[in-house]
């Protein structure tokens, strides 16, 4: 309950899915819960990815009732995202666990520098045309499929860095989630679909189950945040 509650305040706060905070402590519970070691990044992966599934909904009806969702570049990066994170899913199962762990500590870290310097964007930036939109989609989509991130520590600092205001790239990275979410599930279902040791409650390497409690308190959570802590995102 407090992973969910946890994960719903920040999308609901940042405009990420969560999966960067919730997605290690998955990984120990998953272990506890029977998944083999081998393929405990992996769940955990994919189960993060479940979860953005409805912190993404729940925060982009928030950001969306007060128009903070930018519907025409949500379009424009939407069609590289579902490609992108559909391939990052299959490139993670070809992964094994170190690498997986690795590549999630590097992201972290990256993402972390990133915030903490606020390198201010020229006057002069903006967004890129259609094709530019995609292939940064693509990008966005490809890491967070493998990280289980819901692209918010790439695609807020991308639109802020193109002088989009900063509740305005909140609000559409909320939404971004939502299609990092679907594309990187179903990925990470039909990866790991023949795989053996795993438990009977998993799809693939998506354990059907073992989110629902998380879920629970993830749509009230994000929507709190968004109504009282909004001042924060400015």
């Amino acid at each position: 309950i407090a992973l969910g509650i946890g994960s719903g305040f920040l999308a609901g706060l940042l405009g990420i899915g969560g999966g960067m905070i919730i997605t290690p402590f998955l990984s120990v519970l998953l272990t506890m819960q029977g998944v083999p070691a081998e393929y405990a990044m992996h769940a955990a992966i994919a189960t993060s990815l479940s979860i953005i599934l409805f912190t993404s909904m729940s925060s982009a009806r928030a950001h969306n009732r007060n128009h903070f969702v930018l519907w025409n570049v949500f379009w424009g990066i939407a069609p590289g995202i579902l490609v992108g994170a559909a391939l990052g899913a299959q490139i993670a199962s070809y992964l094994p666990t170190f690498w997986i762990t690795l590549i999630f500590i590097i992201f972290v870290g990256f993402s972390a520098v990133k915030m903490f310097f606020d390198l201010k964007p020229k006057p002069t930036n903006t967004l890129p045309g259609k094709p530019g939109l995609f292939a940064v989609g693509t990008v966005i989509g490809g890491l967070s499929g493998i990280v289980g991130a819901g692209g918010g520590f790439i695609s807020v600092p991308f639109m802020v860095r193109s002088n989009v205001e900063m509740h305005h790239a909140v609000g559409t990275s909320a939404a971004l989630g939502f299609p990092i979410a679907l594309a990187g599930t179903i990925g990470y279902i039909y990866a790991g679909w023949n795989l053996t040791g795993m438990p009977a409650w998993t799809a693939g390497y998506s354990p059907v189950f073992s989110f629902t409690v998380i879920f629970r308190k993830v749509p009230s959570a994000a929507v709190f945040c968004f109504e009282h802590c909004n001042q924060f995102a400015s």
